[in-house]
């Protein structure tokens, strides 16, 4: 169940107005009065002279505030708050809505259990599934309500409904999450055919040219190039002080575009916000990480785009396992900014589920923690990277490297969402957890085609091969060895041990670090997740058919061998 407070207004006739007519997709049906201060209140909604019991609803309402000298009446007298049903609540009856609207107006603050001098209040039902509660702040006494933190307070008592009418419940918030869209806003989503509303869309379309963003400069860039109208707020010093957007045809009844500060589409969006990740120098390559950009171009490859941000996501699950709050909180922000940049670039077959991941994960990348910014520059620089990398093929390196990635940010977002529910942050934990969910339907969507022809390449192994890559796995890691071996993924894993020892490592030492560097369970392919930890941590191509088979038992070893491991073999045709 979601209450939701609506700004203070001054026109109770206008609101009541407004519940009690068709709405403007005609969405209202059968407005009616469920309960009220008073048992014996008109309700429009059941006298057919309906202008005229309106009316008289409203001056009953407003009664207590007119009584007072109009120097002491409240500028805004008029309260408002909307309650919810979740969808797949059952449909409550007059009854039970009437009793939550008592509840709602007692815990608020604005019609206290036993207070026969409070507020005068009014609740309607035109739909199934919620009411609308009208109040004005005047008490019968001449004082006004004691409403503040009435949103708390109104969701401590809708978590106490759910339990009370076994409803679904809601993960409780912490006041972080973006602003919901308004009804009106959806009904017009609705009546245009749009799957979101204009508030949504340009939280996406804005949350994307800030990924990795480096200026100013390149942030409205982005924008203008998204296709956006783009307001800026200059002060008379010629400091930028703030901006505003909006769709080029989402207009209000004049024909005037309808643009939202950044602010009022998420706290994290407001342009003091945003200059915060690239302050200290924080859009510079952390040292030692390569760009693969040719001289002289700021492109890279979508390939190595990739590659690089799978080191940095591996380097952000450890972070999140090890560091301060401030910094874990820094993290998590920047791998939504990656989740961001990953989706706006991504191939067809996985950009509809890799853009649900990001939108959901997008709740799970703010909290009260404030975010102390330096750990993060690696998973900003990764964004920035996806972004000038552009568009990635749906195959070859770029499929593959897909694949590579999201398989990391499953881990990575599960890490979000055990610490979010180690802090009892429970909206940003549901959050991840739903994140995960659709970046397992990308990978299943990503990487089949890759591990498929692993796979093949593993069972083509000779059976002297098949046997060595075993014994690597048997000896690496003895706990897991069963599960590996038993699992549809493990010829994937012989093949890409073959490959590992081809190209000059120790297939068992690096299995063994592969494997112990965090834990599995989580996964839900052991092997698939050994196959792309290994082909990154010895820089093997992620795309397996542009490498040699392994079909001949090994040679004896080269004179020149500098491995440790002494009487190691080597297939007769690695490179």
């Amino acid at each position: 169940m979601i209450p939701s407070v609506n700004d203070m207004g001054d026109d109770t006739h206008g609101l009541l107005k407004y519940l009690y007519g068709p709405g403007k997709a005609e969405e209202h049906i059968d407005p009616h009065l469920v309960a009220a201060w008073d048992s014996l209140a008109p309700d429009p909604g059941r006298n057919p002279d309906r202008k005229a019991t309106l009316r008289a609803l409203q001056i009953l309402l407003d009664q207590p505030v007119v009584a007072l000298p109009e120097s002491d009446r409240p500028a805004e007298h008029v309260w408002h708050l909307s309650v919810r049903a979740a969808p797949e609540d059952p449909i409550l009856t007059d009854a039970q809505w009437a009793d939550i609207a008592r509840r709602m107006v007692s815990a608020t603050g604005i019609a206290p259990d036993g207070d026969d001098a409070a507020c005068r209040w009014a609740a309607i039902r035109h739909a199934d599934d919620h009411i609308h509660i009208v109040a004005t702040v005047v008490r019968h006494d001449g004082r006004q309500a004691r409403i503040r933190r009435d949103g708390a307070r109104a969701q401590t008592e809708a978590r106490q409904i759910e339990i009370d009418y076994g409803l679904r419940r809601v993960d409780t918030g912490d006041g972080t999450a973006a602003k919901r869209p308004s009804s009106a806003e959806r009904h017009k989503a609705n009546r245009r055919g749009k799957e979101r509303t204009p508030r949504e869309e340009l939280r996406e379309t804005v949350r994307r040219a800030a990924a990795g963003v480096a200026s100013e400069k390149e942030f409205f860039d982005r924008l203008t190039a998204a296709g956006l109208l783009v307001d800026q707020r200059i002060a008379p010093s010629g400091d930028l002080l703030g901006y505003k957007v909006a769709l080029s045809d989402d207009r209000n009844e004049d024909q005037e575009p309808i643009y939202y500060s950044g602010s009022t589409l998420a706290a994290d969006l407001s342009l003091p916000r945003i200059r915060e990740r690239w302050a200290n120098n924080a859009s510079e390559p952390d040292q030692g990480v390569t760009t693969d950009r040719s001289s002289g171009s700021d492109r890279i490859s979508p390939s190595a785009a990739r590659r690089q941000a799978t080191s940095a996501t591996w380097r952000a699950v450890l972070l999140i396992d090890q560091d301060e709050d401030g910094q874990v909180s820094a993290v998590i922000a920047a791998g939504g900014e990656m989740l961001d940049a990953l989706s706006k670039t991504s191939a067809a077959h996985t950009r509809r589920e890799l853009r649900d991941a990001a939108w959901a994960f997008e709740r799970a990348s703010r909290s009260h923690i404030r975010a102390e910014r330096g750990h993060d520059r690696a998973l900003r620089q990764a964004a920035r990277d996806l972004v000038h990398g552009g568009t990635a093929l749906g195959r070859g390196e770029d499929g593959a490297t897909t694949a590579m990635l999201i398989d990391m940010a499953i881990f990575f977002v599960l890490a979000a969402a055990h610490w979010h529910g180690q802090k009892e942050h429970a909206q940003q934990a549901a959050a991840a957890r739903q994140a995960a969910e659709h970046l397992r339907a990308a990978y299943q969507a990503a990487a089949p085609m890759y591990l498929g022809h692993m796979h093949q390449r593993g069972r083509n192994l000779s059976l002297p091969l098949q046997r060595k890559q075993t014994a690597h796995v048997r000896r690496a890691v003895p706990e897991l060895a069963e599960q590996v071996l038993a699992e549809p993924g493990w010829h994937a894993l012989a093949a890409t041990l073959a490959d590992v020892e081809s190209a000059g490592h120790d297939p068992a030492t690096l299995l063994a670090e592969a494997a112990g560097r965090r834990e599995l369970d989580t996964a839900g392919s052991i092997s698939d997740v050994l196959v792309w930890r290994l082909r990154r941590m010895a820089d093997l191509p992620a795309d397996a058919s542009t490498v040699p088979e392994h079909t001949t038992a090994p040679a004896s070893p080269r004179p020149t061998t500098k491995r440790p491991t002494k009487g190691k073999q080597r297939p007769a045709n690695s490179r």
